[in-house]
């Protein structure tokens, strides 16, 4: 077999083999298939398509490409998330802690955030000693013991997806549907989960802008683990703007804590609500999302939640102090606030714009190697609908200095479209698949 006939095979719009695709993967992952076949590879797959199968035997190749978790003897199901990544996506930091309280494991490998995609381990970075690098062994000890598990992806798990993703990065293949769908799932099949929730954003602040692609992408990966056996399903939930009202990593990690004390705000409690409702169903511990939703509800309120929460952070090394009076929690030297100067309706929060306004204060990475400030960022106190009156807080900007503060002014400006008329409100969810 050589790696060009499967080139040619993909470039002619043919149907790779199971045999094919794990031959190119064992090879891209052993180095003896080189970048530039990789490269044509992708471009080919890019531009003529793949079916399901093939999508799914690829998926299956990078999970095998390195080491895989089995979690079976440690409950009959384990539940996992993924979300597609947005602008104040906080949700695992609430969600994770919510569905163990209620009996179900949840084992839960996070990734760093990337351009204005914040990402889980940063918020976590907040609270002194908290460990992200588990061991394979520490990891299935922790959730063995504790039922929850929230820390960094293992180097060894789905190696071929960190040398594809690099590729792809600097190739123009990044839009690829099964790629991307590859990707994601690879490292959730590798992980071990055998029930998945993916929460797949929708908008400005989302990789998929349009719910056309974000159903495309959904529609993928629930096959995925439809054909690999596990239980999939996928909520298409917007992100044209922000999610809650904290946009930065100590400040979402507040904002967390905030909500498993019942107090967050009031979109980002409902997603919390709605996503842990859908793992308790995925996971057989409920019935119906409405059965589901009573018991995630009850550990919520009695305050179950909150303490897997601390119990994960004491777990995992963390200092729980500063969880426990979060103003020990990083905080940013100077606060400024926007405020209105006109009457009207909010029209449009471009989470993009928001979140792209936290990097330059330092609350993210343009690039993978930059370090992060993790005190600084954004309260988004404004939603599309509300009506607004001349002197109303639109922005709390948390910055360095001065001259950082009144540059990301300028921008967060920017992202706001006004109206004169009533503007309807938009929806948290726009549908279920699986």
């Amino acid at each position: 077999m050589r790696a060009v006939d499967i080139i040619i095979k993909k470039r002619d719009h043919f149907a790779l083999s199971k045999e094919e695709i794990n031959f190119f993967i064992q090879g891209i992952t052993d180095g003896s298939i080189p970048d530039y076949q990789a490269s044509a590879w992708a471009m080919a797959v890019l531009l003529n398509g793949m079916t399901d199968q093939e999508t799914t035997d690829l998926t299956q190749a990078m999970a095998a490409s390195g080491e895989t978790l089995d979690l079976s003897h440690i409950a009959p199901i384990v539940v996992d998330k993924h979300s597609t990544g947005g602008v104040g996506d906080k949700t695992t930091l609430v969600v994770a802690p919510l569905v163990a309280a209620c009996g179900l494991p949840v084992g839960k490998m996070s990734g760093r955030g990337l351009g204005f995609s914040g990402g889980t381990l940063d918020k976590l970075d907040s609270i002194p000693g908290y460990r992200t690098d588990l061991s394979k062994q520490e990891f299935l000890d922790q959730l063995d013991r504790l039922g929850i598990v929230l820390t960094g992806q293992s180097a060894d798990l789905a190696p071929a997806d960190r040398i594809l993703y690099k590729l792809r990065d600097v190739t123009g293949t990044v839009q690829s549907l099964p790629l991307i769908a590859s990707s994601v799932m690879s490292k959730k099949l590798a992980a071990g989960a055998n029930a998945i929730l993916l929460d797949v954003k929708v908008g400005y602040g989302a990789f998929m802008k349009t719910l056309e692609d974000a159903r495309k992408l959904a529609q993928i990966m629930v096959a995925i683990g439809d054909l690999s056996g596990r239980k999939v399903r996928a909520i298409l939930s917007d992100m044209n703007q922000p999610l809650g009202v904290a946009v930065g990593n100590a400040l979402e990690l507040l904002e967390a804590i905030d909500t498993l004390h019942g107090h967050g705000p009031q979109d980002f409690l409902e997603h919390c609500l709605s996503s842990a409702s859908h793992m308790l169903v995925l996971g057989h511990k409920a019935g119906s999302l409405q059965e589901a939703r009573a018991i995630v509800e009850q550990k919520l309120n009695d305050g179950s939640a909150w303490e897997m929460f601390r119990s994960l952070v004491i777990t995992q090394g963390g200092d729980v102090s500063y969880i426990d009076h979060p103003e020990k929690l990083p905080s940013a030297p100077v606060k400024i606030i926007l405020k209105a100067e006109r009457d009207g309706f909010i029209a449009e929060v471009n989470a993009q714009v928001v979140g792209e306004t936290a990097v330059e204060l330092g609350a993210g990475r343009a690039k993978k190697e930059d370090s992060i400030d993790l005190g600084v960022g954004i309260l988004v106190h404004i939603k599309v609908g509300e009506k607004i009156k001349k002197g109303d807080p639109l922005f709390s900007i948390l910055a360095k200095n001065d001259a950082s503060a009144q540059a990301a002014a300028g921008r967060l400006l920017s992202s706001l479209k006004w109206s004169e008329n009533p503007v309807e409100a938009l929806p948290l969810f726009y549908e279920t698949i699986g």
